[in-house]
């Protein structure tokens, strides 16, 4: 029998290993500022932050290993230039997720808005606008489609002129966004095949499309080409990505870095924790593959 001395030794040995958590691919030991960011380009979504001045999300979240504040506009944009940040997808039309490019009626507008604002990301340096379908108000899958491509490409010129992505994101139509029409992944890459340009691709939110369909990673590796952007969130609830969730984001992000992806991940759960910049940098750590 082991003597209490040989327990405690071989205890004292074990607490010296690295534990891993089984939600992160890397031991806490080496979750340091320095390292994050070899893989997985991080970025937030601005929304889930609005309590928090943004010179202080970026100033703060700069030392955690965030690389970009997004969904932003112009008036915005310098500010996080001033912290060495980017945006990696910004406002487009600001018209709202309801009024998009798949009715005809709001065509006239959204060529004007992104005309003005394709310019303004290509000075800045940006890469990503962010586009909508709009909601179905009754308007079939085939003829949502044909009005997309129709209302696209009016500005598609311009946006490959500039070397600007325009970026339509999926969203659920069950839980948040009632009647939303890009709300399958198949129908948002069908959108991609007709444009048949690579300045329009998708953005590939994993909360939403875990409550639509499910089978994110295969999902993820089939569409790979399509996607430009990704965006996370608990499900269900659209929290922390966490254990209290029930998508396992480490594996999901070795999955996109397998794919090749040079993009950004973008954190958009809405925090409960109490310190929300504290709970942003846990779940960059977690996507830090």
């Amino acid at each position: 029998m082991s003597t209490r001395r040989e327990v405690l030794k071989k205890m004292a040995t074990l607490a010296a290993v690295p534990v891993f958590t089984g939600r992160n691919s890397k031991p806490e030991s080496e979750k340091t500022e320095m390292n994050i960011g070899q893989h997985i380009n991080h970025s937030a979504c601005r929304w889930c932050y609005n309590d928090i001045p943004l010179e202080v999300l970026c100033q703060e979240g700069k030392k955690f290993g965030l690389q970009s504040v997004e969904l932003i506009g112009p008036r915005d944009w310098p500010v996080v230039k001033k912290y060495g940040l980017t945006c990696a997808m910004a406002n487009g039309a600001d018209m709202g997720i309801a009024k998009g490019w798949n009715n005809p009626v709001y065509h006239d507008q959204l060529v004007k808005n992104y005309e003005e604002i394709i310019p303004l990301a290509k000075k800045e340096g940006l890469k990503n606008v962010i586009c909508l379908s709009g909601n179905r108000e009754g308007i079939d899958n085939e003829t949502g489609l044909s009005n997309c491509v129709n209302g696209i490409k009016r500005v598609l010129a311009l946006a490959e002129k500039n070397n600007i992505n325009l970026v339509m994101e999926l969203l659920n139509s069950k839980v948040d966004h009632k009647d939303y029409h890009c709300d399958h992944t198949a129908w948002g890459v069908e959108l991609c095949k007709r444009i048949g340009s690579e300045n329009f691709l998708l953005l590939y939110d994993i909360y939403h499309m875990q409550i639509m369909e499910g089978d994110v990673i295969r999902t993820i590796r089939e569409n790979k080409q399509y996607i430009a952007h990704y965006h996370t969130g608990g499900v269900p609830g659209r929290h922390e990505i966490d254990e209290t969730q029930e998508l396992n984001y480490p594996s999901i992000m070795k999955a996109i870095v397998e794919t090749g992806f040079t993009g950004f991940v973008s954190q958009e759960f809405v925090p409960t924790a109490p310190d929300k910049l504290s709970s942003l940098k846990k779940c960059i750590e977690i996507c830090d593959v």
